[in-house]
């Protein structure tokens, strides 16, 4: 029993040790303070680190960086490096749904993609001190923190970017992850810009759009009305482009699938992280998981 207890204790600060989180601050000015928390592996070797970038869901109103501790660690123990982020959140106090206002909605996100990639340089600029690999950054997010992702992905951050323009030239995430997100204009992803990506999504999404659709379902004469390009819309943009898409799909499911990737679907993304890291082209295709029925044929998925 005493042996039994010694390992059970050895193991559990192995995995204690495995892991190290450190807290930051990576961008400051006279009204704001955002910090991060990187999660890093214990290394043996001085091989650089593959670093994902997370941000939270909360419709830019709410949300905490360290909800996601648990993917964080996972990710860590098995070898990669992740910056769960805060970010601006616009929106919180004021209306991020129909009665909302069309131009905050969009500032909202412009806000918190800058946020990304002031983020993403502070990574860029530590990358020694910290054993990170720059050239093999990935961006993830739920919810808004997927539509941060897309965004920061597909639009120019020259034009974009409300901070200053320092982003290592020609810069490009090497993947992403996204739960239940959406992009403003699908024409945004070309042959050029594309990049491995995995997402999730419920196809019965009332919040953000499953295919193409109004943002909370909005009536177009609302004065938040706002076109979204959700999951499935860019599943079918990446099969046309014969670029590399998985795309899992809970019929019938709404928002609540929105953290499915980083919650129960952990192994996904260390599959996904380790095939993009590989190499390895996988067909665009969708994942219908067991327990739901549907079936994927040509370019439309139906659900029974």
């Amino acid at each position: 029993m005493k042996k039994i207890l010694l390992l059970f204790i050895a193991v559990t600060l192995n995995n204690i040790q495995a892991q190290e989180i450190k807290t930051m601050t990576y961008f400051q000015n006279d009204t704001i303070k955002l910090d991060l928390d990187l999660y890093l592996p214990q290394k043996k070797t001085n091989e650089k680190t593959p670093l994902i970038i997370f941000a939270f869901g909360g419709g830019f109103s709410g949300g905490e960086r360290t909800t996601e501790k648990d993917f964080g660690m996972f990710m860590a123990k098995n070898g990669y490096a992740v910056a769960s982020i805060s970010y601006s959140l616009y929106m919180k106090g004021k209306d991020f749904g129909c009665k909302g206002t069309l131009t905050e909605k969009i500032k909202a996100i412009q806000i918190g993609v800058s946020d990304m990639w002031q983020a993403t340089s502070f990574l860029i600029e530590n990358a020694n001190k910290y054993n990170l690999d720059a050239s093999k950054i990935f961006i993830s997010g739920i919810s808004a923190g997927a539509e941060i992702g897309f965004h920061a992905s597909f639009w120019d951050y020259k034009l974009m970017n409300l901070y200053k323009n320092n982003l290592p030239e020609n810069f490009k995430y090497i993947g992403f992850i996204g739960g239940s997100g959406a992009i403003q204009d699908i024409n945004l992803i070309t042959k050029e810009k594309a990049i491995p990506m995995l997402l999730a999504h419920g196809n019965n999404d009332m919040t953000v759009p499953y295919s193409a659709g109004s943002h909370r379902s909005c009536p177009t004469n609302a004065s938040g009305w706002l076109i979204l390009f959700g999951s499935y819309a860019v599943y079918n943009q990446m099969k046309d482009l014969h670029k590399d898409i998985e795309l899992i799909t809970f019929c019938g499911g709404g928002h609540e699938f929105s953290g499915y990737l980083f919650h129960q679907g952990q192994q996904y993304v260390l599959d996904f992280v380790n095939d993009v890291l590989k190499g390895k082209k996988f067909e665009s295709h969708i994942i219908i998981p067991s327990d739901k029925k549907g079936k994927d044929s040509g370019k439309y998925l139906f659900c029974e």
